[in-house]
């Protein structure tokens, strides 16, 4: 694991659910105490950077202390994100990042766990383990890099590489059917599930922010290009020509509309669909335009909208935070089990111990 150079000599802090707050109005953070000195290698030009320097910039925001946050990784190329700050961190081990990240959540309570893993990581060898994360809702933040190809393995297709990408791996393009990451952590009951892009650094730190507020798993996928292996697979919501009819903006309590178009409900397949909002005859009125609500106990409405997300060429795709909603959490669930075992318990935690190992069917080997 790395840490903080050094630790520095704070007056006393003030708690939140577990954590100690640095007292920002008597000595403010910066992002410059949250960058290491280690060397940012990355390609030119890769969304990472951006990702890289939104955190480094928000985390002082977040007045907790350095040695109170931890970033786990997986492998892959935003599997480094633990080198370049200056926090507790540990680069782990392909596709394992949210099982790691389970275990310091529920034997920390005092740490914020934060996983960086990228689509291949998470959702080809790591499938099992970030869904399980996702319903168990335990504390922890998950950034999910999408850019939809294996960069740091050269170019081969990714589970989110749209049906038939021509790749090193398939030179006559890919049979698989891709998938969403977002509509997936919705089908887990993931609590918190939001969508933003690298290139828009104001979204992007509104979203993380969000996250790392909420009180249980946070999923974020992140739209980030590759420049070498995926170059242009997220042009449509990031150009200034068409971005404004790709991007579905999702806020909360605010019609959902982009463009000249919203949405409303379809009451023939019972999701939603794309239709012209304004006074003429075939259009619809802003009036029946779907409402956002990302705190919806039911999660329908919002799988619903992630459908919406080409699977193909990306031309449309819903962004912001689609689901946002409080319900207990692993951690905290284990540790009330393990405070309610230890009431009235007698004896020193070896004598404890020995009695739970000795205890229920147990037997003498000659």
């Amino acid at each position: 694991m790395t840490s903080t150079s050094e630790q520095t000599d704070l007056p006393l802090p003030v708690m939140r659910s577990g954590i100690e707050l640095v007292p920002t109005q008597d000595q403010p953070q910066t992002g410059k105490e949250y960058t290491s000195d280690q060397e940012v290698r990355w390609c030119p030009g890769c969304g990472d950077y951006a990702v890289l320097k939104a955190v480094q910039g928000f985390l002082p925001d977040l007045g907790l202390r350095r040695e109170n946050i931890v970033f786990v990784s997986g492998i892959g190329c935003s599997s480094r994100f633990p080198y370049y700050l200056e926090t507790y961190g540990m680069h782990s081990i392909h596709g394992r990042a949210p099982s790691i990240a389970t275990g310091i959540a529920t034997s920390r309570e005092d740490l914020s766990v934060w996983v960086v893993t990228g689509d291949g990581d998470a959702l080809s060898i790591g499938g099992n383990h970030l869904i399980h994360a996702l319903r168990r809702n335990v504390n922890m933040t998950i950034l999910l890099f999408n850019n939809r190809i294996y960069g740091l393995t050269k170019g081969q297709y990714s589970p989110t590489s749209e049906t038939g990408k021509i790749t090193k791996s398939t030179p006559m393009g890919s049979l698989d059917h891709p998938f969403n990451p977002v509509s997936l952590a919705l089908g887990a009951e993931a609590s918190f599930v939001a969508r933003t892009i690298d290139s828009d650094r104001k979204h992007l730190t509104a979203v993380l922010s969000a996250a790392a507020e909420h009180r249980g798993t946070s999923l974020v996928e992140i739209y980030q290009n590759c420049p070498i292996f995926n170059d242009g697979a997220f042009d449509a919501v990031k150009s200034p020509v068409t971005r404004d009819e790709a991007i579905i903006p999702l806020v909360h309590g605010e019609p959902i509309r982009f463009g000249s178009q919203g949405l409303i409900r379809d009451a023939a397949t019972g999701g939603v669909k794309i239709v012209e909002v304004g006074d003429a005859p075939d259009q619809v009125s802003l009036d029946d335009v779907l409402v956002h609500d990302a705190h919806s106990p039911e999660a329908t409405t919002a799988f619903a909208i992630s459908r919406l997300t080409d699977a193909g060429q990306l031309h449309r795709a819903p962004i912001g935070i689609f689901r946002q909603v409080a319900r207990p959490t692993y951690d905290d669930l284990a540790r009330s089990q393990i405070t309610q075992a230890s009431a009235g318990a007698t004896g020193t935690r070896s004598e404890r111990l020995a009695a739970l190992i000795g205890g229920g069917d147990t037997w003498t080997v000659a």
